[in-house]
């Protein structure tokens, strides 16, 4: 079934791969990929950022595996080879992250739990990482440990934020949710490398681009406006006090110091409130810290595999 996943030849599918399409509750249709190895340190579930597909962490996965993790992954529904949820499947959309906490939920009933060997990681980026934060009270009795790299925490902008967030409600209460957000709507034309704001590494951009010329039903063009207002109602529940509070799984907060996307700030300080976390920015990398250079993205697999292997964890106790 690895058939499901797309490649080229700078981008190999893993040897091994096995994928498939799971059906949520609505009937949305979630593609996922488990990627067996020997796993003596058990499993990692990569959770992708916004606008990405399994097929941009198949270099990662190779990574993890030469380590002992074996790794699976889900794309999000509305993006990569999953359902789209609009008519025009450029426009990612969705209304509430709440979808995103239940599709993780399945994957971990009905793949990453009777398929793949334990202990669970989870390794999420960006909205991922938003979403991982959303699920820890249900993923506190799955997984030993989660590696949250630069994580959707707040937006770094040109313009403030309450106003934003005021013209997304806005558009959302006049019926206008599936339109592109305010000052999407002209995204989707390939950006040079120059003015990229993800990754200082040249070949590995190339790559990525390489692989959505050649599969361009992977990508996104914009978001709606719904999209981004979920985003926001989700980074203010998993802000709010009594949330934080309530986190107890050992959580290693990655920040990418040159970040143009989201607020390595706002990654500090949220790593800081909380009991069980601890926090190490990686000075210099831009947003996409596992697509950047290899100065980069060495120090990210580094502090990961320190964080995330079972002797460390034995070593370490409780507080991590």
């Amino acid at each position: 079934m690895s058939d499901l996943l797309r490649e080229i030849p700078e981008n190999p599918v893993p040897k091994g791969a096995v994928a498939g399409m799971m059906t949520a509750d609505d009937g949305v249709r979630i593609r996922y990929a488990r990627f067996p190895s020997r796993a003596e340190n058990g499993t990692v579930v990569l959770l992708q950022g916004r606008n990405e597909s399994i097929e941009k962490y198949f270099e990662t996965v190779g990574d993890l595996a030469k380590h002992g993790f074996a790794a699976a992954s889900l794309d999000w529904r509305g993006q990569g080879g999953s359902d789209r949820l609009l008519p025009d499947p450029r426009r990612g959309h969705i209304e509430t992250f709440d979808d995103y906490v239940a599709d993780l939920d399945r994957f971990f009933t009905e793949i990453v739990l009777p398929d793949c060997r334990p202990p669970y990681t989870v390794f999420a980026h960006s909205t991922g990482a938003l979403v991982a934060l959303l699920a820890s009270p249900h993923l506190a009795s799955r997984v030993s440990r989660m590696v949250l790299l630069a994580p959707l925490l707040a937006f770094t902008a040109p313009l403030p934020l309450s106003l934003v967030k005021a013209l997304t409600s806005a558009y959302f209460a006049v019926g206008l949710g599936s339109r592109p957000a305010p000052g999407t709507s002209r995204r989707g034309i390939e950006i040079p490398f120059e003015a990229n704001r993800l990754t200082s590494d040249p070949a590995r951009y190339a790559r990525n681009q390489a692989l959505l010329r050649a599969h361009p039903e992977l990508g996104l063009a914009n978001l709606s406006t719904a999209w981004l207002r979920a985003a926001f109602t989700a980074m203010e529940r998993v802000r709010a006090p009594d949330f934080m509070a309530g986190v107890r799984l050992p959580i290693l907060f990655l920040a990418a110091g040159a970040d143009q996307v989201v607020s390595t700030p706002a990654i500090e300080r949220y790593a800081r409130g909380l009991r069980s976390a601890k926090v190490l920015t990686i000075d210099g990398a831009r947003h996409e810290v596992l697509q950047e250079a290899d100065f980069y993205r060495e120090q990210a697999l580094a502090a990961f595999e320190a964080f995330a292997r079972p002797v460390a964890i034995e070593g370490v106790g409780g507080g991590a």
